[in-house]
């Protein structure tokens, strides 16, 4: 139980980075390409306090890490920050901003996956001449949680179901009429997700993507 604490201890930073600069990119994207909802709002951000959903930000990731600490393909750890609002109407193309704004997100996820993951090779042995080995530890843990964390946000936030980012650029490549149908599911999305997550579906779904793509960052620790 200590060593769950400790882990949770050292998993929330990474994760409460992942998810706020996940949706501040949203909202950057959004106001260069013409929409100033979210700058309006004063969601372009990096304090933490506007973007904190008490759901998404603190409990859904602490059940999530919880229930799945024990998994063989290890942890599935997803949460999301206070959605920045977006007024497509604001956009030339109105689909084609969304889909734009959307994809933001995970593109970030992708940037910070890397980051961590050269910081890690390449910047730890470099610390580990100043910092303690206490202090290595930690920053190595962090640094793994940040490419795993990241790379779960990308992989799990680009799967087609509404509301989720790659939903945005489904409804941007179909036609009109039947975007307008595929856009109806997202009341439904959320229980879908919910389901997928309770089944161990969505175990089935992202693993797959999302372990070779951490072994890759990662290398050895994963193996």
């Amino acid at each position: 139980m200590i060593q769950i604490i400790l882990n949770i201890i050292i998993l929330a930073p990474p994760i409460m980075i992942a998810i706020i600069l996940h949706e501040v990119a949203h909202g950057w994207v959004a106001n260069r390409l013409g929409d100033p909802t979210a700058r309006n709002a004063g969601r372009l951000t990096l304090n933490p306090i506007p973007h904190i959903d008490l759901f998404g930000t603190v409990l859904l990731p602490l059940t999530m890490y919880l229930m799945t600490h024990n998994n063989p393909s290890g942890p599935l750890i997803f949460g999301y920050a206070k959605p920045v609002p977006i007024n497509p109407a604001y956009f030339r193309d109105p689909r084609k901003g969304l889909a734009l704004s959307s994809v933001a997100g995970p593109g970030v996820n992708v940037i910070m996956a890397l980051a961590c993951a050269f910081i890690f090779h390449a910047g730890l042995p470099v610390l580990s001449w100043i910092l303690p080995k206490s202090l290595m530890v930690i920053a190595q843990m962090m640094l793994a949680y940040g490419v795993v964390i990241n790379v779960v946000l990308a992989v799990l936030n680009m799967i087609p179901i509404p509301p989720l980012d790659g939903s945005r650029v489904v409804l941007w490549l179909l036609p009109p009429r039947q975007a307008m149908a595929y856009n109806q599911l997202e009341r439904y999305g959320m229980f879908i997700l919910l389901a997928l997550f309770a089944t161990g579906a969505l175990n089935w779904i992202v693993h797959p993507l999302v372990r070779p793509l951490i072994r890759l960052l990662l290398g050895d620790l994963m193996s």
